[in-house]
């Protein structure tokens, strides 16, 4: 059987991050890549996408979940290409976390995992849970409009 932890604790987890996101001068940023997704904290990719939290990125942790406050859009996607992964860090590049890219069941799920050079990209809602039994990433409704 696997560990399972209080409703504090894995509030305490997900405050964590929430406070590593909000450890520089201004906003956490969200930003998503193509390609293999490096080791944990490593050399990354292609920059696809880059979007601007909320400053704080969130006001704190509720039984287990972390809500994030709105999520400023990249109005102009930097490359293109498959977003394949994504990172996580503090304004000042500081690195919190990395997970992957998909269209379900992925830690970051999109709409379409395809990114196209001066588009728009959107998180329109993003929460952290922190389970019973480990800790999982949902970020919802990731979408990219085409300019028209």
């Amino acid at each position: 059987m696997a560990l399972a932890f209080a409703t504090t604790l894995r509030t305490a987890m997900v405050d964590t991050i929430n406070t590593a996101l909000n450890a520089g001068a201004g906003a956490a940023l969200i930003r998503i890549y193509d390609g293999s997704r490096p080791a944990t904290g490593g050399t990354a990719t292609t920059l696809l996408a880059e979007l601007t939290c909320t400053d704080p990125a969130s006001t704190g942790g509720s039984s287990g979940v972390l809500t994030f406050s709105s999520i400023t859009q990249d109005s102009s996607a930097n490359a293109t290409g498959t977003a394949t992964w994504f990172r996580m860090v503090d304004s000042s590049a500081t690195f919190v976390m990395d997970g992957n890219v998909g269209t379900s069941g992925s830690d970051l799920n999109l709409t379409t995992t395809s990114i196209v050079a001066t588009q728009p990209v959107s998180i329109s809602s993003a929460t952290i849970t922190a389970t019973p039994h480990l800790v999982q990433a949902v970020e919802d409704c990731l979408y990219q409009l085409p300019l028209t």
